[in-house]
């Protein structure tokens, strides 16, 4: 018994502590869903992020390449819990008779339901339509694929790229984590050697001889939001953007020349003009641009 005794007052101390921890993350829990915006304050007044990150870091990334094995090209990209996955697939279609001597370029951002909670089962949301348009601007400004690389033969035969980007776990900047998918995808694609036959009338592809892309810019996307008109918060989570009024996105390609620039709302930071806001947001874009083409690259 007493024995017994003993081992049962040698426990308690470590079940009060665990119980005690418990109820202060239950409590941070609570506290962070009914005053989001303190929650978010609290840490950026102590130089950190929610997610243990400094307050002008970056998450961690990670790319996988030819991951869908039925596409002509794919990626996978892990943005922090951000996740995306893009596949190139090609099809042949009869140029436009307004631009014969063009291919197409077809991209699409999609952000399922099963993605987060915050998206909604049915066609697509405002925010993977604003997200494909702007993928489309960006491809199209940039040349990255131009179309003219497309044809097959002038008037007849050309390409049709289909770009397909689907989120698998969204947690926030699911653009620049698309971007990022998107341009190592299209660097992975290989499509097979057609010829059109006159004759025929029909365009034949090889089963065998399999060329690259002809790639031009290839710009990668770096993302901010400001909150409370204080801090300019790149790369930021699900939980900070709905807390974040402005949002900005700086795209660059190899030369660091802007391919798209696009500020939402109308806030900036107390103390500082928008010209320094901006060259501030532009020099870490090309230190973050710069670490992202490494993995373009590996």
């Amino acid at each position: 018994m007493a024995a017994t005794a003993s081992m049962s007052s040698s426990v308690q101390p470590e079940a009060s502590t665990s119980s005690g921890a418990t109820s202060a993350a239950a409590a941070a829990t609570v506290f962070q869903r009914l005053h989001p915006s303190q929650y978010l304050s609290r840490f950026l007044a102590q130089g950190y992020r929610p997610d243990g990150r400094k307050v002008r870091s970056w998450r961690e990334v990670s790319v996988n390449v030819g991951s869908i094995s039925t596409a002509h090209g794919s990626s996978l990209v892990r943005m922090g819990d951000t996740t995306m996955v893009c596949g190139i697939k090609a099809e042949i279609a009869e140029p436009s008779a307004s631009t014969p001597n063009e291919g197409f370029v077809v991209p699409n951002i999609d952000l399922p339901a099963l993605s987060s909670s915050r998206f909604k089962p049915g066609p697509p949301g405002d925010e993977a339509q604003t997200y494909s348009n702007w993928l489309n601007d960006l491809v199209v400004s940039s040349r990255t694929l131009p179309l003219s690389s497309l044809i097959i033969a002038p008037g007849k035969a050309a390409w049709v790229i289909y770009i397909d980007v689907v989120c698998i776990n969204y947690d926030g900047n699911a653009f620049d984590a698309a971007v990022l998918a998107v341009m190592t995808a299209l660097k992975n694609a290989r499509l097979p050697r057609a010829t059109y036959d006159d004759d025929s009338g029909r365009t034949i592809c090889s089963r065998t001889e399999r060329f690259p892309l002809q790639l031009g810019r290839i710009p990668l996307s770096c993302s901010y939001g400001i909150f409370e008109s204080t801090h300019l918060l790149p790369d930021p989570t699900s939980f900070e953007t709905r807390l974040l009024p402005t949002t900005l996105t700086i795209a660059l390609d190899e030369s660091d020349h802007a391919c798209l620039i696009r500020q939402e709302g109308l806030g900036g930071v107390l103390g500082a003009s928008g010209e320094r806001v901006i060259g501030e947001a532009w020099g870490m874009a090309e230190e973050r641009a710069k670490e992202l083409r490494e993995l373009l690259e590996d």
